[in-house]
């Protein structure tokens, strides 16, 4: 029989799913930098270039009445030099042409922007078209970092909470981010899931019916979904497996529990995935497996293995 010891409560976190949430999540003005310098169009490009030493910048915004009517670079600054048109005024020689974004786009509209014009700055403008901030790589880098930080921070909290809590119940738990198409990582989940339940004294062919479940499981996170959660629990009565995730959802769960029929797409099948969904392999191991789906919101599918 599995020992009865207090168990270990144990969680994965997947950074990249983490930064993928948030990035979805915020929006540029969570992220930009409101506190701007600016020039006037008649200044000239010395004066700016003066104006970026002191403040450490390499782009000036030119306002009028808070509009945007041009930006001034540190190249339109170089070739004033090389030009010898620095002590003109910025007026005639500043950027007109300006790629811009809004206050209240997602964050991943200002990242596909800075991978598609390789600029090192956007100009932001609110709802009134006036200028309200500048974005720059380095401001989303420090701000996912300040944010994946506290989640980190609040994760913890919640485990020692969570640990303690379980340790007085006889419970062990897991949790695994799944990321979509991450087929280096796939069957991590399982694996744990195998050492817990070998660190219970389970009998080799329970753990091996969990083992199958899971990363039945697992692998439909990965190859069928957006990627979701993968949590396990073990307590004085069952086994419990249980994935969730966001989408896109399966359009006949009926279908789904039958053999062969898959989702999947063709460039996953050449990679040798999505043959089949594997549910009927998960519901044939257990004792109790439950499949719920809601088209464009997602899946929740429970496996439960009631302990010898």
């Amino acid at each position: 029989m599995p020992d009865q010891r207090p168990p270990v409560s144990f969680v994965s976190q997947n950074i990249p799913t983490a930064l993928t949430e948030l990035i979805f999540r915020l929006k540029i003005k969570d992220v930009m930098s409101s506190d701007l310098v600016t020039a006037a169009k008649a200044e000239t490009l010395r004066t700016i270039q003066h104006r970026m030493k002191e403040a450490s910048i390499t782009g000036v915004p030119i306002v009028e009445d808070k509009r945007l009517l041009g930006i001034v670079s540190m190249h339109d600054i170089l070739t004033a030099f090389d030009e010898g048109t620095i002590d003109e005024a910025a007026e005639s020689h500043m950027t007109r042409n300006i790629k811009v974004l809004e206050d209240d786009m997602p964050l991943s509209f200002a990242i596909s922007y800075f991978n598609k014009y390789q600029y090192g700055r956007f100009p932001v403008l609110n709802k009134n078209r006036e200028l309200c901030g500048i974005i720059t790589i380095r401001d989303i880098n420090t701000t996912l970092l300040r944010e994946v930080n506290r989640i980190v921070e609040e994760l913890e909290g919640e485990l020692k909470q969570d640990a303690s809590e379980d340790a007085v119940k006889g419970v062990a738990s897991l949790q695994h981010y799944v990321v979509r198409h991450d087929f280096e990582n796939a069957g991590r989940a399982s694996a744990d899931i195998k050492r817990i339940l070998k660190k219970h004294g389970f009998d080799p062919q329970t753990i091996r019916r969990a083992a199958v479940a899971s990363y039945e499981l697992e692998m439909n996170l990965v190859v069928h979904s957006h990627g979701g959660r993968l949590s396990f629990r073990l307590d004085p009565e069952k086994i419990e497996i249980r994935t969730v995730d966001t989408g896109p959802g399966i359009p006949d769960v009926d279908k789904a529990l039958e053999v062969g029929f898959s989702t999947a797409n063709e460039w996953i099948r050449s990679l040798g995935f999505g043959a089949g969904m594997g549910l009927p392999n998960v519901k044939r191991v257990v004792d109790d497996f439950s499949l719920k789906s809601v088209m464009g919101k997602g899946t929740d599918a429970t496996a439960i293995i009631k302990r010898p």
